[in-house]
Order: structure tokens, then sequence, then C-alpha cells
């Protein structure tokens, strides 16, 4: 443990008793989520179908050649672990494993009963604030349910790539691997969430993106130069830039660390965060009560809200294309709308006039 750490006060932390995953969940995230949750039945076949092979065998993996945490084995990391999960309102504690990677990384896996993975570099390189905030990271996937919806995801995929021989399937089959990779960015923001509620802690949390961007020695890098990067990621450059950035993003599972630092902020400021440390959240008992009407609404304007705000050069193009058309529209619903009056007023003076 490192001075800097151990001159830190002790944060007392508020556990979110019966809080529901819905609360941390981004709201493009938990629309595509409760619109699965509603193909009931679906999910069960998936996991009795898969679970039997996939799940069984990634388990006997991680149980040969990785790290079972207990309180005998990382008692650290377990204790981090069982913080988090309390804060959470977890009581079952899924399995956690720590296994060889030089890179900080964690994972949530499985079908019926999903398990955690993380990385010797995340226990090496990360203190107990960054480590509880990852370990609440990967609890809020599994509490959302993503690990079981990522596995459908994938089958999704291999029967979409059955119909790639058609002539339009190729390029139906990339648009939908898209949109599910647009899905799974967004449960990691939701993922993020969960982190922060899990640890109560936003300096932690941005460390811990800081850390995953390569800033493993804090002492050489700076927070507010950090969330100046990912201003000037989200609005920098010009139209170059943003294609450049739909390249990088396109067909990746992450969202890049500065921009989920700058979502995380602006989850932080909108005050969503203190209303759930002041207990106002959605329960888990209420999770049948769910709206998908409203869930996909939320989801919509979340998308609206992105575009109308982002900096980005490309997206104010398109708005101003928009505004362009709106505006061109408009003026031709008034010319039509004026000759059809003028039309009207000298049929109705040609018509006197004959009478």
């Amino acid at each position: 443990m490192t001075t800097d750490e151990e001159n830190r006060p002790v944060r007392r932390r508020v556990t979110l008793t019966g809080i529901s995953s819905r609360a941390w969940e981004h709201p493009a995230d938990r629309g595509a989520l409760t619109a699965l949750r509603e193909l009931r039945g679906f999910d069960d076949v998936v996991k009795a179908f898969f679970g039997m092979w996939n799940e069984r065998g990634f388990r006997l993996q991680f149980l040969a050649g990785a790290i079972r945490v207990d309180h005998r084995q990382y008692p650290r990391v377990y204790q981090r672990f069982t913080e988090a999960a309390q804060t959470l309102d977890v009581v079952e504690l899924p399995e956690l494993y720590v296994s060889q990677d030089p890179i900080i990384n964690g994972s949530a896996i499985g079908l019926d009963k999903p398990f955690i993975v993380i990385t010797t570099a995340a226990v090496e390189r990360l203190d107990d604030d960054e480590l509880r905030a990852m370990l609440g990271h990967e609890i809020g996937h599994v509490r959302s349910g993503h690990a079981v919806y990522k596995t459908i995801m994938m089958i999704l995929t291999r029967w979409a790539a059955s119909l790639s021989w058609l002539p339009v399937g190729a390029i139906a089959l990339r648009a939908i691997i898209a949109a599910m990779f647009e899905w799974w960015r967004k449960a990691e923001l939701s993922a993020d969430r969960a982190g922060l509620l899990a640890g109560q802690d936003p300096a932690a949390s941005l460390r811990l993106l800081m850390k995953l961007a390569g800033g493993g020695d804090l002492s050489q890098i700076d927070t507010a130069a950090f969330l100046e990067q990912a201003a000037e990621y989200e609005s920098g450059g010009d139209l170059r830039d943003s294609i450049h950035k739909i390249g990088m993003t396109t067909w990746s599972t992450h969202p890049v660390p500065v921009a989920r630092a700058a979502e995380l902020r602006k989850w932080i400021d909108s005050g969503a965060y203190a209303q759930i440390l002041g207990g106002d959240y959605p329960r888990r008992d209420s999770d049948g009560d769910a709206s998908v009407s409203d869930d996909v609404k939320a989801a919509a304007q979340s998308y609206r809200d992105t575009f109308n705000n982002s900096q980005d050069p490309l997206v104010g193009l398109l708005r101003k294309l928009g505004d362009g058309a709106g505006d061109l529209a408009g003026s031709a619903v008034r010319g039509a709308r004026n000759w059809a009056s003028d039309a009207s007023r000298r049929g109705r003076g040609n018509g006197d006039g004959e009478a």
C-alpha cells in the first residue's frame, strides 16, 4: 500500500439497500435490456443449451490456471470485493479469480452462474479504492445480466452470419454487429456507474480509468489534464478526426478510457449520483413494473440529447444539414400553403364573376 493511500481519509460508504441495477444502467443499455427481458424463456433456453459446455469449460479453465479469491487467497482483494458487494446489497458473491496478465483488466463470464476474473496487474497496480471501483464495475455487469445477454448477442450474430450468402447478407450482418457493439459500449458505461456506486469515491473511479489508459504511476499524471484530454477527444479536430473516431469505436466493445471518464463526470454532474446516495433509486422489488415503452423512450431521448449536445465536428455538420433540410422543407411547405391559398382566392374570384 502506498503512502498516499495510507494518508487518504477513510470514507464511509452508504449501503444501497435493495438497489436495482436499473439505478445505474445507462438509458440506452437499460432500454435494450428491458426489451430482451421481455423475450420470456429465450434466455433460459440459451442458458440451458450453452451453459452445459461454455460456462463449465470457462470455469474449469480458471479453476485450473488462476487463483480463486477468498479470505485465504488474495485476502486484500477479497476484502475489497466483499465491501463492493455489501454496498450494492449483493448477498451472494460470485466466484472471483485472479489471472496472470500484465494488463489491468477485469471481466464477468458465464450464463447461469457468472463469475468474475481480474488480472494480476489490477491487483498489483490498483490501490484499495481503485480496486473496489473495478470490482464494483464487474459486479454491476453480473447484476445487470450483461454476461447472459452478451452470450445471446454472440448467438444472434452467428445466426446472422448464416445469411451472409444473400446479396445483402454481408451488409446486414455488419449492421447487426455494429448495433450490438454499440449496446455493449453503453453496458460498459452502466458498469462504470456501478463501480462508482460501489466505491462512492469519484476520484478513485477516475484514477482507475487513468490507469486503464496507461497511467500506472499517478505521480506522473493529473486528473484535470486527463479530463482535458477527454474534452479535446470529444470536440477537437475536424471531420477527418471524426472519421477516425468512428473507425476506432465501431467494432470495439469498450468506449475509450477518456470517453468513459467524461461520461462518468457528466453522470455525477447531472445530480443522479448524489440522488442515489440520498436514497432515491429504483428497488429490485419493483423490477417487474418496469415499462418497456418508457425505457425505450428514455433510450431514444438519450441518443437525441447526445446528438444535440455533441461537440464532434461530424455531428455538428449533420445537425447543420438537418437544420438546413428542415428550413428547406419548412419553406417548401409554406410556399405550397401560400400557393394553395392564392389559388383558392383566385378560384373564388373567378367563380363570383361568372355567376
